[in-house]
């Protein structure tokens, strides 16, 4: 093997100093480079990837404009919502929607009860004005807050750990958490619709949003349990529809149920806890 000696150049043996390096790129150009450097985390101290611990992490969820909730809102109302998923929560689902839904059912489910509660007052004696005067029940607050939030948040995020463990790995959750979001939207009109002073009216617009919801519900969670090879995680289902009825009845008894003194309308199917006790119809 041969090796040939090459000579240095001269211009290369003056220094460090002589050499200089010029970016031919314009002022925009250099600052997009920058910024692009620094969005890879090579000019800047945060994390590559945001951990679940951190706000940054849940922002995408929120963002969405008021246009596509409202969308996502009343779509669940439509009886063809089988393709929920695919069809309304794409690109992505998200958190700011079945949120707002939820805390705007809870306070929904507070003001028509009470308000519900000054009508009967006024149903009961309406020569007293002091008996029609809206009282607040904070408790009834704090029990639509521990209802709504359990249900509508709660229960999905169980739904998606146990399909997890199960290796059913469909859908992610905030899906889950959106599906029972949204599906909650029905509510909110029928809490206002059953202020009404008549206690069947009351129970059939009840039946409707349990109907309305809960079909949207199965529609929309079975085609996932149905993908698990174990045919019983398709049972589920059957709990979860019980668990809908449960919440249903306790919308209906504890903020739906007011009952005046003088009975209007058709009966109600359950009389009222005090006619129960008498036994008095």
């Amino acid at each position: 093997m041969a090796y040939v000696q090459i000579e240095a150049d001269e211009r290369m043996e003056e220094g460090p100093e002589r050499l200089q390096f010029q970016s031919f790129l314009g002022t925009d150009a250099r600052q997009a480079n920058q910024e692009s450097t620094a969005s890879r985390g090579y000019f800047s101290d945060r994390p590559k990837s945001s951990g679940f611990w951190q706000l940054e992490y849940y922002q995408p969820y929120f963002d969405v404009d008021t246009k596509m909730v409202i969308k996502r809102c009343y779509t669940t109302l439509l009886p063809h919502t089988s393709n929920y998923l695919s069809a309304h929560l794409t690109p992505s689902a998200d958190l700011y929607g079945p949120f707002w839904t939820l805390t705007t059912l809870i306070f929904a489910l507070f003001l028509s009860s009470s308000l519900a509660s000054s009508i009967a007052a006024y149903l009961t004696d309406p020569k007293n004005s002091s008996a029609a005067v809206l009282e607040y029940d904070f408790g009834l607050l704090s029990t639509a807050v521990a209802l709504v939030y359990s249900y509508g948040i709660g229960v999905p995020v169980v739904l998606w750990l146990a399909l997890r463990y199960m290796g059913v790995g469909e859908w992610s959750v905030i899906e889950a958490v959106a599906v029972w979001g949204y599906g909650m939207f029905v509510w909110i009109p029928v809490a206002f619709l059953n202020i009404n002073p008549f206690p069947l009216a009351r129970w059939i617009l009840t039946g409707i949003a349990f109907l309305v919801s809960g079909w949207f519900l199965v529609a929309n969670v079975y085609p996932v349990l149905a993908t698990a090879d174990a045919k019983p995680v398709r049972l589920i289902i059957i709990l979860l529809v019980a668990l809908h009825v449960v919440v249903a009845f306790c919308f209906q008894v504890l903020f739906f149920g007011y009952y005046p003194l003088k009975e209007l309308g058709p009966k109600d199917p359950i009389p009222p806890p005090q006619a129960t006790a008498t036994g008095k119809p």
